[in-house]
């Protein structure tokens, strides 16, 4: 048997068409649903405005809702509006005064005559609350709908109908339509985000949940969910046999190699022990059949070409000849998933090979909801490796010195193949850097905790183990035999 394919009118507005799998079904009725000020008309015209750079035509009707005039004002701050369009390809009308001296009947005319007229292919009615509450009944509002599903499938012309949430029952004109878009706003705290979920989407599936977006000088721009977007690879996995130079000579030695390739490795430690500093080196390794690139939040692109200058690490000549990336997101609201788009899109534009993450902690802190980390970064890193990407990140720990290494996320350890901890250790009054390597995947390495210093011009230098002393991982070393250490044992 074969399957009857839904033709579709693509919205062109980005992340859009991917939540819905190609965009809206041909000739159909769509609700665009939402609060006021949560961007329906904004995405209506970006759909119009797209429709028509396509060699569409569009009608665009108002009921009550703001003047064309103030409209269009507000439009023409928008990238996509292009007034040249207008009449001849995009008209705006009013039906508010036909709906006032016929009611639901008189509009309808209305909307049959001017589809016609202006042989439009999209429809846009404005301000369905206003239709809805001049209905006698449930019963001629959906006979009002019904008729303009049969007027839309008849001159092949996609509806949008926008409108505000009334209460908590289901509107009748639920049941009727193709699909149904609601846009809403989340808040915690001092934060709102924006969201949209596709409540319907007849015929077709659709990627559920939960999809944040922005309002911008472009209009909207919508990030589809990490763990939705990706649940599927987009490449196929395979086991990298070689290993990678972390660029640092004594780590190299301790891994007996370097990091096994494609996989995902931790620096976790306390702040300014030196993590961006070995991912300095890390990325230090990158060449043009190798690329890197720098995610962080906390160093700007100058500090951090500063910083990796004063370890002896050339990236300036590496960002220059465009071997190496920097991408530097100011801390502030950012978007989970609007970061992870941008990261994986980074990757892909460049065919990277090599990244630092520089600052998980950059991650936790644009999210709304913590709980969701474990699953995200599950499936992000899962998309990176099958890329055949190396991924080191760095991670914050919260005691300076400290008796355990705590991982600032439950979970996240599970999800790591390759973990080096970065230590300060008390001893002979004098704080010194110490490194372990906690984790390596399907491979043998170093044991030892060593101490390492940070050098000018040579960067991280690796030396050799302790010996003669104990307790170095609580953060203050004991000699070996000392009372104090007999007693703990």
């Amino acid at each position: 048997m074969t399957l009857n394919r839904i033709e579709r009118v693509p919205s062109g507005v980005q992340g859009l068409d991917a939540i819905l799998h190609g965009g809206f079904a041909r000739g159909g009725i769509h609700i665009l649903q939402g609060t006021p000020g949560v961007g329906k008309t904004t995405l209506a015209n970006q759909i119009s405005y797209h429709h028509a750079v396509g060699g569409g035509r569009v009608l665009y009707v108002t009921l009550l809702s703001e003047t064309h005039a103030r409209m269009l004002l507000n439009l023409g701050t928008m990238s996509f509006f292009e007034p040249d369009r207008l009449f001849n390809q995009i008209s705006y009308i009013s039906g508010f005064g036909a709906l006032q001296s016929e009611g639901l009947q008189g509009l309808i005319t209305l909307l049959r005559r001017d589809i016609v007229a202006h042989q439009a292919t999209v429809l846009v009615l404005d301000g369905l609350v206003a239709a809805q509450d001049s209905a006698a009944s449930d019963t001629e509002f959906k006979t009002f709908i019904q008729e303009l599903q049969t007027q839309s499938a008849l001159q092949d012309c996609t509806t949008f109908l926008l409108t505000t949430a009334k209460g908590r029952r289901v509107p009748p004109e639920y049941t009727m339509v193709d699909g149904i878009l609601e846009l809403g706003e989340t808040q915690r705290g001092s934060r709102i985000e924006r969201a949209l979920w596709v409540r319907k989407h007849r015929g077709s599936d659709f990627m559920p949940g939960r999809h944040t977006y922005r309002i911008t000088d472009a209009g909207l721009v919508i990030y589809p969910r990490i763990e939705v977007a990706y649940h599927e690879m987009t490449h196929a996995d395979q086991a990298w046999p070689d290993k990678i130079s972390t660029g640092v000579e004594g780590l190299d030695a301790m891994l007996l190699g370097g990091l096994p390739e494609a996989t995902i490795t931790g620096i976790v430690g306390p702040s300014g022990v030196g993590k961006t500093s070995l991912g300095v080196h890390f990325i230090g390794q990158s060449r043009p059949t190798e690329p890197g690139l720098i995610f962080g939040f906390y160093e700007t692109p100058p500090r951090l070409l500063q910083k990796a200058a004063s370890l002896g690490v050339d990236l300036k000549s590496a960002v220059d000849a465009g071997t190496v990336e920097v991408l530097w997101q100011p801390c502030g609201e950012n978007v989970q998933d609007a970061l992870a788009h941008r990261l994986l899109r980074a990757v892909e534009r460049r065919h990277v090979r090599r990244v630092l993450l520089d600052g998980l902690g950059g991650f936790l802190e644009a999210s709304l909801e913590p709980e969701r980390i474990g699953r995200f970064f599950a499936v992000l890193t899962n998309e990176l490796k099958a890329r055949g990407v190396s991924l080191l990140y760095t991670m914050e720990t919260r005691d300076i010195f400290g008796s355990s290494v705590e991982m600032p996320v439950t979970g996240i350890s599970s999800l790591v193949e390759n973990l080096i901890a970065l230590r300060y250790v008390e001893h002979d009054s004098r704080a010194r850097r110490l490194l372990a390597i906690l984790k390596l995947r399907d491979s043998g390495f170093d044991p030892g905790i060593r101490q390492f210093v940070i050098q000018d011009r040579r960067g991280i230098v690796v030396q050799d183990e302790f010996t003669g002393l104990q307790r170095l991982l609580s953060g203050s070393a004991e000699r070996s035999g000392s009372p104090t250490a007999r007693e703990g044992t």
